[in-house]
C-alpha cells in the first residue's frame, strides 16, 4: 500500500477466520447488552405496574417501543458508530487486532469515509440480519418455504468471502472497503540493556560532543534494523569524520559501543541542564 505522501506501507489483509471471530464477538456483545436491557425493562415494568393503575397495556407498549429502539441501535448504530471512530474498528475487531480501511488508499485518496462505513453496514442488514429474522420466523412454522430461501440467502453471503482473494464480503465490495490487520507492535527492548561493547572501544570527548539526540535516534534505528550495508556505511562515515580506521566485520559492535557512549554523555549533560538536540546545536 502507498500512502498519499508516497510512503510504501506493508499491509496484511485480515483472514476470513479472524473476521468471522470478530463478528461473533461483536454479536455476543450485542446479545449480552440487549439481554441486560430486557432484564432491566422487565424489572422496571413490574415496578410501574405496582405504582400505576394495574393496567399493564400502556407499560407493555412503552417497553415494546424501548425494545424496538434498542434493537435498532444494536442492528444499525453499533457497527457504524465504532467504525466511524478514529480506530475504524468495533470492539470485536479491536480485540482481534483488525480494522476497516478504504480499499483505494493505494491510489492516494484512501480516507475511510462515513458513506463507505454506512454502506458496508447497511449491506450487513441484507447479508445477515434479514435472513436470520426469516429463519427465526420459519422455526415457528409461519414463514413456510421462505425460511428455506432465507437459509440459502444467508449461505450465499456467508460463502462470498471465499470466492475472492481479498476475503471481501458483499458489503466491502459495495462500499469500497477492506479489513486489514492493525496489531500494535510490542515495545522493543531498550538499547541500553543490550550487550555492552564499550570496553572494546574508547571514544574521545571530541567525538562524543560532535553528535546530539537526533543522531543518537538515527543510530538506534540503524542498530535495530541491523542491515549490514547500513551498518557499514554509518561506521565508515563516523570513522572518516574523526580520522579513524574502520574495522572489518565488527561494524555492529563498534556502533553499539559508540551508541552507548554517546547516550551516556547526553544523559550526563541533561542532568546538568545541557541539551544538545543535534550536531548543529
Amino acid at each position: 500500500m502507498t500512502t498519499p505522501e508516497g510512503i510504501a506501507m506493508p499491509v496484511t489483509l485480515a483472514g476470513r477466520g479472524t473476521r468471522a471471530a470478530a463478528l461473533a464477538l461483536d454479536l455476543a456483545l450485542i446479545v449480552f447488552a440487549f439481554g441486560v436491557v430486557v432484564l432491566g425493562l422487565i424489572a422496571l415494568g413490574i415496578g410501574l405496574d405496582r405504582v400505576g393503575t394495574g393496567q399493564s397495556s400502556p407499560v407493555a407498549e412503552f417497553l415494546m417501543v424501548v425494545l424496538i429502539l434498542a434493537g435498532f441501535l444494536a442492528r444499525y448504530v453499533y457497527f457504524a458508530a465504532f467504525e466511524l471512530g478514529p480506530r475504524g474498528a468495533t470492539p470485536g475487531k479491536r480485540a482481534l487486532g483488525i480494522r476497516v480501511a478504504a480499499r483505494d488508499i493505494g491510489r492516494g485518496n484512501g480516507r475511510l469515509t462515513a458513506e463507505a462505513v454506512l454502506a458496508r453496514n447497511l449491506m450487513r442488514d441484507a447479508e445477515l440480519f434479514i435472513p436470520f429474522v426469516w429463519i427465526g420466523t420459519s422455526l415457528t412454522g409461519e414463514a413456510g418455504i421462505a425460511g428455506y430461501a432465507a437459509g440459502a440467502w444467508l449461505l450465499v453471503f456467508a460463502l462470498f468471502p471465499f470466492f475472492n482473494r481479498d476475503a471481501l464480503r458483499a458489503g466491502d465490495l459495495v462500499a469500497g472497503t477492506w479489513v486489514i490487520e492493525a496489531r500494535r507492535p510490542r515495545l522493543q527492548a531498550a538499547m541500553s540493556v543490550g550487550e555492552d561493547h564499550r570496553e572494546q572501544y574508547r571514544f574521545g570527548q571530541e567525538a562524543l560532543a560532535a553528535y546530539g539526540e537526533h543522531e543518537l535516534k538515527v543510530l538506534e534505528r540503524v542498530l535495530r534494523e541491523d542491515r549490514p550495508e547500513a551498518l557499514r556505511q554509518v561506521t565508515e562515515t563516523i570513522c572518516a569524520k574523526f580520522g579513524w580506521t574502520a574495522g572489518n566485520g565488527d561494524e555492529r559492535e563498534f556502533l553499539a559501543a559508540f551508541y552507548a557512549a554517546l547516550r551516556q554523555r547526553l544523559e550526563a549533560d541533561l542532568r546538568f541542564g545541557k541539551r544538545k538536540k543535534d550536531k548543529f546545536s
